[in-house]
């Protein structure tokens, strides 16, 4: 029986077990926290991702390792590589882990991206920002996710605050503005790639973000065949200049029509959690299917979903599974502020039974201003 080893065990981990179980495989987990809630589920090393023993014990027991998060450490990926396969490639991790790095590659590939520079000291942010212009983003160019190692710049006048905020994590993990997009939409696309280079996507979705934090996802996007075309196209040739093995979200930004990059996502992703239940084949067996060299699934979508986000505490589940399509996940975790802690995903066959069943989804939980918007598209 195969084992799979995952580097991160958070709910991306569970998920990704869930997913393998019918495939007949064995999971072994690694976190630094012995309360990671993918070891309800899975055997767990606890242990530092830079201790060599730690590191050792996991891989003496997985035929092959992938990770749930992109702050796991380039090196300890690699560390492992050495000794059992891993996917995605400890490259892929490296470049979605510095946001100089990612940017610079998308460049490169001829996908557009707002203007960005790298920020060393203060005198590189006062030369950016005189270049760049306001409103724009400083950030860290490491370890930042959901909204944080970021400083919102809007006029010149805030330099001196977001460096006071930032500025001391230059020397660390780096920083980099990019200028701001005024976006009409934020969009992502799932794709998977498999060891011979086959390649997949799950449809175009919709997101919506509240402080930086994903709120709800609806698929499929409400988008013309263009736009969806130029969303794969660029997922596409990610893939294969990183080579890239398993599943990944290209975020995106929609301005006037076009589409600019957003960041890279190197592991399953949150906007596409509704494929559990929306498509063919979700985005978590697709990964597993994919790092162990087995055919790829269908990606194609069954009906419409919306995935909406629970955060802090989850609420009462009631309301979701009185829908007929209405589906509930429960990561385990216990209640924190501004933590992931589940998600509910709503199907539909037509847009307008999805629209009517956010609506008392919405009503029932207090939660009118997060389906507000999804349902003001489904129109």
């Amino acid at each position: 029986m195969t084992t799979v080893g995952i580097l991160g065990g958070g709910q991306l981990a569970r998920m990704l077990a869930l997913a393998g179980a019918p495939l007949g495989l064995r999971f072994k987990v690694m976190d630094t926290s012995a309360d990671a809630c993918a070891g309800q589920f899975a055997p767990m090393v606890v242990g530092d991702y830079r201790d060599d023993a730690a590191l050792a014990e996991f891989a003496s027991s997985v035929d092959v390792a992938t990770f749930d998060f992109e702050n796991v450490p380039a090196e300890s990926a690699q560390w492992l590589a050495e000794r059992i396969p891993v996917f995605p490639s400890p490259r892929a991790l490296a470049v979605a882990q510095d946001r100089l790095a990612e940017k610079t590659l998308f460049r490169e590939l001829g996908i557009p991206v707002p203007d960005f520079a790298p920020i060393d000291n203060r005198e590189d942010l006062d030369a950016a920002l005189a270049r760049v212009g306001a409103p724009c983003i400083l950030k860290t160019r490491r370890l930042g996710y959901d909204g944080k190692g970021q400083f919102r710049i809007r006029s010149l006048a805030d330099a001196d605050a977001a460096w006071a905020a930032l500025g001391e994590q230059a020397a660390t993990v780096g920083l980099i503005l990019e200028g701001f997009v005024a976006f009409d939409r934020e969009l992502s696309v799932v794709a998977v790639r498999g060891r011979d280079g086959e390649f997949r996507t799950w449809p175009l979705t919709e997101n919506w973000h509240v402080d930086g934090v994903l709120s709800a996802s609806l698929a499929p996007a409400l988008a013309d065949d263009v736009l969806t075309a130029t969303a794969v196209d660029y997922a596409r040739a990610l893939a294969d200049a990183l080579d890239y093995v398993g599943v990944f979200a290209l975020e995106l930004f929609s301005r006037d029509g076009e589409l600019l990059a957003n960041e890279l996502a190197p592991r399953v992703h949150n906007s596409g959690h509704w494929s559990i239940e929306g498509s063919e084949t979700s985005q978590f067996q697709n990964h597993l299917r994919a790092v162990l060299g087995l055919p790829l699934g269908d990606t194609r979508m069954v009906g419409h979903a919306c995935m909406l986000n629970w955060i802090g505490a989850m609420p009462d589940a009631g309301p979701v599974l009185a829908e007929p399509g209405g589906h509930w996940h429960d990561y385990g975790k216990s209640p924190r502020e501004g933590r992931k802690v589940g998600h509910a995903t709503l199907r539909a066959d037509g847009v307008a039974e999805l629209g009517h069943a956010l609506e008392r989804v919405g009503r029932a939980l207090g939660r009118e201003p997060q389906v507000a918007p999804v349902i003001a598209r489904l129109g």
